[in-house]
Order: C-alpha cells, then sequence, then structure tokens
C-alpha cells in the first residue's frame, strides 16, 4: 500500500487560493481550472515520483477537515480524485483512469484536524 497526502486548496495566483472542492470547481473558469490542476501536481510530485507503476488499482481516500463545518464528502473527494488519478496517468504510474485500471473507489471521513486539513489516499494494488 502506498500514501498521498494532498491538501484541500492550491495556490494558483501569487494570492489566490482554489479550494479543491465541487462548488468552486463548477463556477471556475477554465484557465484558473487548469492553473489549479498544474499547482496541485507541482505540489504532489515528489510524492508521486516515488510510485511503482500499476496496472489497476484501488484507491482510498480519507478527509481531513479544518473544522467541525458538516461537509459532503463528494463534494471535496470528487475532485481531489480527479485532479490524482489525471496526475497519476500523466506521471506514468497508471495507463488510463477508467474502471479497468481503478476498479475500486472509496471515500472516508477521517477525523477534524485544525493543523493539517488534508486528504491522505491510499493506493494498493487491485
Amino acid at each position: 500500500m502506498y500514501i498521498l497526502e494532498v491538501p484541500l486548496r492550491v495556490l494558483v495566483t501569487k494570492t489566490k487560493w482554489f479550494s479543491l472542492n465541487l462548488n468552486q470547481y463548477r463556477n471556475t473558469h477554465f484557465q484558473v481550472l487548469n492553473k489549479s490542476k498544474v499547482a496541485f501536481k507541482l505540489l504532489i510530485r515528489e510524492q508521486v515520483d516515488v510510485l511503482p507503476k500499476f496496472s489497476q488499482v484501488k484507491l482510498t481516500l480519507t478527509l481531513f477537515p479544518k473544522t467541525q463545518r458538516k461537509c459532503d464528502l463528494d463534494n471535496v473527494l470528487s475532485i481531489v480524485t480527479k485532479y490524482t488519478q489525471d496526475v497519476l496517468v500523466t506521471s506514468g504510474k497508471l495507463w488510463d483512469d477508467d474502471y479497468t485500471c481503478i476498479p475500486e473507489l472509496n471515500f472516508r471521513f477521517g477525523e477534524v484536524d485544525k493543523l493539517n486539513p488534508r486528504v491522505v489516499i491510499q493506493i494498493e494494488d487491485f
């Protein structure tokens, strides 16, 4: 099993943050979305570079939010999943991000972590 830790937001300009959630994603200009994907890839590049190549994986994403405010797991984890899968494919770790390469995907709630809000991604050979 391999573990990635990813942030809940990325810096897209010198002063503008992009929160990795579906609400912001659907209301954001495509150029900002592209910048957010590039920023995300740069943030997790070192973690991904050490991974082996996979043929099939099971992904389990666990959300550790900053506050106790209730949130929809899909809202946050759907975008993190999309970005992570895209990084795995573009870095050559997975052939594709369809169901033949990722036949199982799980979302979980961890606990509130005020000091280090994040998503922990477990990657397991399938």
